[in-house]
């Protein structure tokens, strides 16, 4: 995968994962709330202030996650973000880190 083809997978990647938090909040399934600055998308709890960062790194060609249970790092494999380490998808792992620091049940999708 070429540098342009990675950029765009990861905008589109992260333009997803806002998106769907936004529909949470705006639906008041979730108390969140949404900020990016370029690569990076940052995920902000309101009840507790925790955060979750997300953000892609060109040039590893993967989207790292930063959250309380610890630092991830996702690869695209057959056209899904897989973790480096397990093999755990990008959007399952989100719905359990989204579900322990938010305190309700979230599902994402990609």
């Amino acid at each position: 995968m070429g540098e342009s083809e990675f950029l765009a997978q990861a905008e589109a990647t992260l333009d997803a994962i806002e998106a769907a938090l936004d529909q949470l909040n705006d639906d008041d399934m979730l108390d969140v709330e949404c900020s990016r600055s370029g690569n990076v998308l940052e995920i902000e709890f309101l009840g507790n202030g925790s955060k979750v960062i997300v953000n892609s790194q060109a040039a590893m060609r993967e989207l790292w996650v930063a959250a309380r249970s610890g630092g991830f790092h996702y690869r695209q494999n057959d056209g899904k973000w897989l973790n480096t380490r397990d093999g755990s998808e990008l959007f399952a792992a989100l719905s359990e880190i989204v579900t322990a620091q938010g305190g309700s049940p979230v599902v994402l999708a990609p």
